[in-house]
């Protein structure tokens, strides 16, 4: 059996998820990161994205927006703004939002001040659909 340590996962209303797990993949600023027990001591900046997980034979995802984490050999934590498990996310809702969303974007330029607004919804939409069309 895999080595576990505690993964947790903090918003500014609350705990989301705390559970011992085998591994956890989540979306970093330089890219995505792997954690097994035992890993280097860090802390990096979240993006946008899907937090992958597993624990005991199973695995899990949860959309999040951008946060913090701190690893450590025995635990990590993951302060987000916002985490929405599958059973948390409308699909049908999610997939409305990512339409729309592509649509602004298709009339806004780079340098328009709501263009990284739009950008960061249509990619946290992205994030819910794949995590809730996993269900």
């Amino acid at each position: 059996m895999a080595e576990t340590f505690t993964l947790e996962i903090v918003t500014p209303t609350g705990v989301v998820l705390s559970e011992e797990v085998e591994e956890v993949y989540a979306p970093g600023e330089e890219g995505e990161f792997g954690v097994l027990k035992g890993h280097t001591e860090l802390i990096g900046n979240l993006t946008i994205g899907r937090v992958h997980y597993k624990s005991r034979g199973t695995s899990g995802e949860i959309a999040i927006t951008g946060g913090y984490a701190e690893v450590w050999p025995d635990r990590v934590n993951l302060l987000v703004d916002t985490a929405l498990k599958a059973d948390e996310i409308d699909l049908n809702e999610a997939k409305r939002e990512l339409d729309e969303a592509e649509r602004l974007l298709e009339g806004l330029s780079l340098d328009d001040p709501d263009y990284k607004k739009t950008r960061d919804t249509r990619e946290f939409a992205r994030a819910k659909v794949e995590v809730a069309g996993r269900r």
